[in-house]
């Protein structure tokens, strides 16, 4: 047995008074164990409050000191590790919205925070990937029309162990309600197993099976520019080429109602004409620099620059807090003005009320864009 064993076992004969005596000693000696145990109280002191309260639960308002306490630590890059925390903020809020008969969009979106949370600091201490596998399938499934699991934030931590695990148990779910049965399991549950399964064939670079579910979507002319990019990155050209071609075939008479820098960058794969550069733009959005993104964006055309803008909005939304619904709403107003730009206000509008339809459990979404001034659909607006 190590001597660090031996301590351990030690250590877990002596009382709960004992051992608080000896560490207020020694921390009163040693700096570092103080900072530590500071750390400690300010990260459960008020996990305690909220996750000890009833009422707490219920709205759910105290949970963002929580949530703001973790937020905190990690983006300190705080070496405490805070999984059990993030894990136990998660469960309560999960319970919470779960059992709630019509709980509110702020407690919806705080657990979407915390999943986010839990997912950072898994990464920095990897909890078992069984049981953070088994975690989040029971998540993703329990009620999916009330959280949505994204398996990429996770995806360092669960490891290929985990993904295998997470695959199975989705693959089950399809297994059960066949894609062409009506009457087969719930369309839910189906919804989100395919969009976890489209995300591990992500992770792991299956091409086919990203192709194969995405065309699941067509036709839906973003839908095929996303194939084209994806069997482009994989160097798989002239399948592209002929993708893109067959798109705009089937696409040709819905035009009007897509965005036109979506078919002409089809249009220039179609023709294999060199795509354009717009790696500087992209990267300035990837980075949230969006006031010099905007900046270089002046050196382009409004066309070209339509596909990253939305591509940007869309991974905002998908940050889920209000920061980043915020931040898409200040995007959503330049992607208006590109496509004013490029002669296709009315194909923004069709874009806008497309983007609001699958999100539409996103009331804060919403107000964001009201305050940015962003002309909601008239079907949205009230």
């Amino acid at each position: 047995m190590s001597r660090r064993s031996d301590l351990r076992a030690f250590l877990l004969t002596l009382d709960v008074e004992t051992l608080v005596d000896v560490l207020c000693e020694q921390a009163d000696r040693d700096e570092e164990l103080r900072r530590r145990l500071s750390t400690l109280r300010e990260t459960e002191e008020p996990t305690r409050a909220v996750l000890d309260d009833g009422a707490a639960q219920a709205d759910g308002v105290q949970f963002d000191s929580v949530l703001d306490t973790v937020a905190r630590l990690l983006d300190a890059g705080t070496s405490a590790d805070v999984t059990s925390l993030a894990r136990r903020t998660a469960d309560r809020l999960a319970a919470a919205v779960r059992d709630g008969e019509d709980p509110s969009p702020h407690l919806t979106e705080q657990l979407g925070r915390a999943v986010s949370l839990y997912a950072r600091a898994c990464t920095a201490h990897p909890p078992p990937a069984t049981e953070l596998a088994e975690w989040i399938v029971r998540l993703a499934f329990e009620r999916p029309d009330r959280c949505e699991v994204r398996l990429a934030d996770f995806a360092e931590a669960l490891g290929a162990d985990g993904i295998a695990q997470v695959r199975a148990a989705v693959d089950a779910v399809l297994a059960d309600s066949p894609v062409d049965d009506e009457d087969g399991g719930d369309p839910m549950r189906m919804r989100v197993a395919r969009a976890l399964r489209l995300e591990i064939a992500e992770i792991t670079s299956d091409v086919d099976t990203v192709v194969s579910l995405l065309s699941e979507e067509l036709p839906r002319l973003d839908v095929s520019l996303r194939i084209v990019r994806v069997l482009r990155a994989a160097g798989r050209h002239s399948e592209a080429i002929a993708h893109a071609a067959k798109a705009l075939g089937n696409g040709a008479a819905s035009r009007t109602e897509t965005a036109g820098g979506v078919v002409e960058a089809l249009e220039r794969v179609r023709t294999r004409q060199s795509p354009v550069d717009t790696s500087d733009v992209e990267a300035l959005l990837r980075g949230n620099r969006f006031d010099e993104a905007w900046k270089a964006a002046a050196g382009h055309e409004p066309s070209d620059l339509i596909p990253l803008y939305r591509e940007c909005v869309e991974r905002l939304i998908e940050s889920r807090n209000s920061q980043c619904y915020e931040r898409a709403a200040g995007q959503l107003r330049r992607l208006r003005l590109l496509y004013r730009r490029a002669g296709a206000s009315a194909e923004f509008s069709a874009y806008l009320a497309e983007l609001l339809a699958r999100h539409k459990r996103k009331t804060r979404l919403r107000d964001e864009l009201r305050k940015a001034r962003v002309a909601l659909p008239k079907v949205l607006a009230g």
